[in-house]
């Protein structure tokens, strides 16, 4: 049976993240972070949750990235999104406010797969203290707010996908769409 992994990093909507991919009649595990099943050949996709912690902090969750990078496809979420980037070598630092509430997205590559079906200056939640001022090389930015330039940004070479807001919250006006957009097109779930 196929299904996705959600690496758990302490999120308070890490079962929430499950909940939305069970509702599009996948079957998902939730993890620990560390714990990434390394050779089960069910898992078509992996989700990064948010975190409590900062990348910076010495006791914050990490994850060996090379188990799955590259393999099957990748979605950070908020912090997800920041590790990812932080470890392959982009920049996370403090924002000089904790960016959180309502935001839009004003400009969106609608051709990336990820938003497919999005509307232009569609509504996502924010919550993070730090802010990924430049993502890693071979990376390009699908997704900026007025005040996050790297709202959303993928891989131009592996299927890595990242989002420093809420997909999976309903403030997040499109974030079904998102995940759906994920899980079904990009992993590939067969309904079950």
């Amino acid at each position: 049976m196929q299904k996705i992994i959600i690496l758990d990093f302490g999120s308070q909507t890490t079962q929430l993240i499950g909940r939305r991919v069970r509702e599009l009649d996948t079957f998902c595990e939730i993890m620990p972070y560390n714990k990434f099943p390394q050779d089960d050949p069910s898992v078509i996709g992996v989700i990064l949750s948010g975190s409590p912690y900062s990348v910076h902090d010495p006791e914050a969750f990490k994850v060996d990235l090379s188990q799955f990078v590259g393999r099957i496809p990748v979605l950070g979420i908020c912090y997800g999104a920041q590790f990812i980037s932080h470890t392959l070598g982009g920049k996370v630092e403090k924002a000089d406010s904790r960016e959180y509430g309502r935001a839009n997205l004003e400009s969106i590559n609608l051709d990336n797969p990820l938003f497919k079906g999005f509307e232009k200056g569609s509504q996502v939640w924010m919550s993070h203290g730090d802010t990924i001022t430049a993502i890693p090389e071979d990376f390009e930015v699908i997704g900026s707010t007025k005040d996050v330039k790297n709202a959303a940004f993928a891989s131009t070479k592996q299927p890595v996908w990242a989002v420093q807001f809420h997909p999976e919250v309903f403030h997040t006006l499109q974030g079904t769409q998102l995940l759906k957009n994920f899980v079904v097109d990009i992993c590939g779930s067969k309904h079950s």
